[in-house]
């Protein structure tokens, strides 16, 4: 499968972002969904996490309550919508998909897209 990551770009402290992920040449549904993050000097982090159908997510504790992951399997595309973003979010944002049904939560995912840039100012 073929990841395609946007919607990336530049906001203000406490604004919002929605990122999109396209995927193609593949079944969906047959993967299970994350988005990943590395900011300048640190390794990537897993940030959310969805099943193959939605059922179970997974948040990092940094992000939970502002972030919100879903996933459109007939439209092969999964989102991260981001609200009350804060500088610290700022980093290149990736989604990945790995052929499971379950929810992944490490970093350990089998495909990548390349990244988009989230920057937010203070």
């Amino acid at each position: 499968v073929q990841l395609q990551a946007s919607g990336g770009g530049l906001v203000q402290a406490g604004g919002s972002l929605k990122l999109s992920c396209a995927a193609s040449g593949g079944t969906f549904s047959s993967y299970a969904i994350g988005w990943l993050r590395q900011a300048p000097g640190k390794e990537r982090e897993l940030v959310a996490a969805i099943s193959w159908n939605g059922g179970s997510t997974y948040y990092d504790r940094s992000v939970k309550g502002r972030f919100t992951i879903s996933r459109d399997n007939a439209k092969s595309a999964a989102y991260l919508q981001m609200n009350s973003l804060k500088p610290e979010d700022t980093a290149v944002y990736y989604c990945a998909a790995h052929l499971t049904t379950v929810v992944v939560v490490t970093t350990g995912y089998d495909f990548w897209g390349q990244g988009t840039l989230v920057t937010v100012s203070s």
